[in-house]
């Protein structure tokens, strides 16, 4: 496979992963809109919840950092392909914390969670995917 091919792959994985992320909180919203809260209580718990989750991806952003280090080193060698696999899976675990923040947003709809508090957590999720994309320099 060619580095473009492997570049565009990981572009379209990284297309898939910000509908995976962000889908559910608007779909849930157009669906249960209008209906009774559920245990209202836990709408700051899990604002607050869904802010500190944002901090899960600090390692695996490092981890991630390292993976692009590791893969440039490794251009136009042998170890290219590996590099790139290693870099991908890499970058599989830090989407799941980057979505952390907006799959939270969607649970917290139920709870009665203000459009702007959910907004804010679809948002960091996004901000979050887009520390991911492959930067132009990398191939």
């Amino acid at each position: 496979m060619t580095r473009a091919e492997v570049r565009r792959r990981l572009a379209i994985e990284w297309w898939r992963q910000l509908g995976i992320s962000v889908a559910p909180v608007f779909l849930l919203g157009l669906v249960f809109r209008g209906t009774e809260p559920m245990m209202s209580v836990l709408e700051m718990p899990l604002f607050i919840a869904g802010m500190a989750s944002m901090f899960i991806s600090l390692p695996l952003f490092s981890a991630y950092k390292q993976g692009l280090i590791a893969t440039e080193k490794a251009l136009d060698s042998s170890d290219e392909p590996a590099a790139w696999i290693e870099l991908a899976r890499r970058r599989r675990l830090a989407f799941l914390a980057a979505g952390l923040p907006a799959w939270i947003a969607a649970l917290a709809l139920f709870t009665g969670l203000n459009a702007v508090a959910l907004f804010l957590l679809a948002l960091s999720s996004v901000v979050l995917l887009c520390l991911y994309r492959i930067p132009r320099q990398l191939g």
